[in-house]
């Protein structure tokens, strides 16, 4: 299933360390596209053959017109999520979406314990809001998947945390591996690198063998070759799908090849969606595997896991079809850039 997230905001009521979109309570809404351009965009992702729309931000409860564009998503035949930090949805505004064609929300919680999760939020009751938030979405009939952001400090939580997602009853959990984008930037030496990567990310996959809950590693494609080594079975086909069957639409309209990898596609206020997705010589070039660089580009398993593209981009310096510079395939390079 090809799916796309579009940020309807760059402004969040959260002030998050790790934020790919650099958004805050303050963060500019001039220039994002408005109800009648966000129709029109949803017309055109339908047209290229999308069927999972993922409202984001920032935080997508900021936008009045949320239910309206959820609504006309769904009589176009899209299946629509939301990403969210939960500290804005209320039972009424649950129930809102709902009716409204929402399928599902992810909320996002980094730890089991309270205190961790708002000093990285930066929001004093953060996390009893964002689990207050996941019992409004499940009454109102929502399935509810929890994002959980690794990193160095947080990783022995992981446990914790999915024995949280079981008590809660929620229906998946994505353990986010931080990509050093927006201003994740700065605090890119907590990002897990290369063995211990590897070792947490089989952590992550052995627990999928403990819990019905579907468990389901994000921005570490190698899950896929690795967890089919380990015999764990997944739904899903291949690890990083950023320009293959996922881009992303930031507020302004600007379209990128995936919400944590700063490269402009185009702008759908200049040309359709599809014909973006469609045409781009940039798409092009990430769905042609013989263009891998690197490693990635000799690796037998290029098809299924592709190699984190985001990360590429960053500690290349600007290529997006370098090779992944954690993978256990590619022999370790001092000229590495580590921040």
């Amino acid at each position: 299933m090809m799916l796309i997230s579009w940020n309807v905001t760059k402004r969040c009521n959260l002030y998050c360390e790790h934020c790919y979109r650099d958004s805050g309570p303050d963060a500019s809404v001039e220039g994002q596209l408005n109800t009648e351009e966000g129709y029109r965009l949803i017309d055109q992702i339908h047209t290229a053959g999308f069927r999972l729309l993922i409202f984001s931000g920032g935080e997508p409860l900021i936008r009045d017109d949320l239910s309206d564009l959820i609504r006309y998503a769904s009589d176009r035949g899209l299946r629509s999520a939301m990403g969210s930090n939960g500290t804005l949805l209320t039972a009424d505004k649950a129930r809102e979406l709902k009716d409204a064609g929402l399928s599902g929300v992810a909320i996002s919680i980094d730890s089991a314990d309270p205190s961790s999760h708002n000093r990285f939020r930066n929001a004093a009751d953060g996390w009893e809001k964002a689990v207050e938030g996941i019992r409004y979405a499940q009454q109102a009939g929502l399935k509810v998947q929890i994002n959980m952001t690794l990193k160095e400090d947080n990783v022995d939580d992981f446990e914790q945390v999915a024995q949280l997602a079981e008590e809660l009853s929620v229906s998946s959990l994505h353990p986010f591996f931080l990509v050093p984008t927006g201003r994740a930037v700065h605090i890119e030496e907590d990002a897990l690198k290369h063995e211990h990567y590897f070792s947490v990310l089989r952590s992550v996959l052995k627990k999928q063998r403990d819990t019905e809950i579907e468990i389901k590693p994000t921005c570490a494609p190698q899950f896929m070759p690795l967890a089919k080594s380990m015999n764990i079975e997944m739904r899903y086909t291949r690890g990083c799908l950023a320009g293959v069957a996922y881009c992303s639409v930031l507020p302004d309209g600007d379209v990128h090849i995936c919400p944590y990898l700063p490269v402009k596609v185009g702008n759908v206020r200049d040309m359709p969606f599809d014909e973006i997705w469609r045409d781009s010589s940039v798409f092009q070039d990430l769905r042609n595997f013989k263009k891998y660089e690197g490693a990635c580009g000799s690796c037998s398993d290029i098809k299924t896991c592709g190699g984190c593209r985001a990360r590429s981009f960053y500690y290349s310096g600007g290529n997006y079809l370098a090779e992944e510079p954690w993978c256990h395939k590619r022999p370790l390079k001092q000229n590495v850039r580590e921040g």
